[in-house]
């Protein structure tokens, strides 16, 4: 039996998009740890820069995988 394009390129999207969701869920953790370590920091008046770089960097990246999510979603909507 043979697929038609349209079905595989919506395997394929949906393939890459089980994919997104899980790298959003292990950013979301990450976030919160580093959001965490970011707190203990202040609140223990400590050089924050650190942590505030590579935080503003991971926010950047999530926020550009919900937007590839957004455009996965919108695909399969077609």
């Amino acid at each position: 039996m043979e697929r038609s394009s349209d079905q595989m390129n919506r395997e394929a999207i949906c393939d890459e998009l089980r994919r997104l969701e899980i790298e959003v869920v292990e950013a979301e953790q990450a976030l919160a740890e580093h959001e965490a370590l970011l707190l203990a920091l202040r609140r223990e008046r400590q050089d924050d820069s650190r942590v505030v770089s590579e935080l503003n960097l991971m926010r950047e990246q999530q926020q550009g995988r919900q937007q590839d999510r957004l455009r996965l979603l919108a695909l399969l909507q077609r």
